[in-house]
């Protein structure tokens, strides 16, 4: 499982610039003057998209899948809090507390998008809710060697 979001690049030729929208996050857009600057703001405003909703109670929905579509990734603790908002389940946040032998509001924390979860703190909630942490990286656009 991993948060990987579509995004449409269109670039205008007489404005010289990309336009990058995501299918999934209607009020996600952003532009850049190069590829390498689209992508790079296309992941923060998709971070800031995300964040957004999470801090106004809107749902988030899960990446869809487009064969046309680059995909972008948010930030690694957006990645993180949502990958255990969706691998929990039918876990309650209760119940993952009281597995970890922690308070309710220590599990919250590992589904806000705004905090930095430690990597034990993820590793072990997965394993809670049935799962493995794998931790991957991926290149960059422009920063391939």
């Amino acid at each position: 499982m991993n948060v990987l979001y579509p995004a449409i690049f269109e670039y205008d030729k007489s404005e010289k610039r990309y336009t990058v929208s995501f299918p999934d996050l209607s009020e996600a857009i952003t532009e850049g003057e190069t590829l390498e600057e689209a992508i790079f703001n296309a992941s923060e405003v998709l971070t800031l998209t995300l964040e957004g909703r999470v801090d106004e109670g809107i749902d988030i929905p899960r990446p869809s899948s487009r064969k046309s579509a680059k995909y972008i990734a948010p930030s690694a603790r957006a990645q993180a809090a949502l990958l255990l908002r969706w691998a929990k389940g039918d876990h309650t946040t209760a119940e993952i507390a009281r597995a970890l032998n922690t308070s309710w509001p220590a599990v919250s924390r590992l589904e806000d998008l705004h905090h930095w979860p430690s990597l034990r703190q993820l590793e072990r909630a997965a394993a809670t809710v049935g799962h493995r942490l794998v931790i991957s990286m991926e290149p960059v656009s422009g920063h391939h060697k």
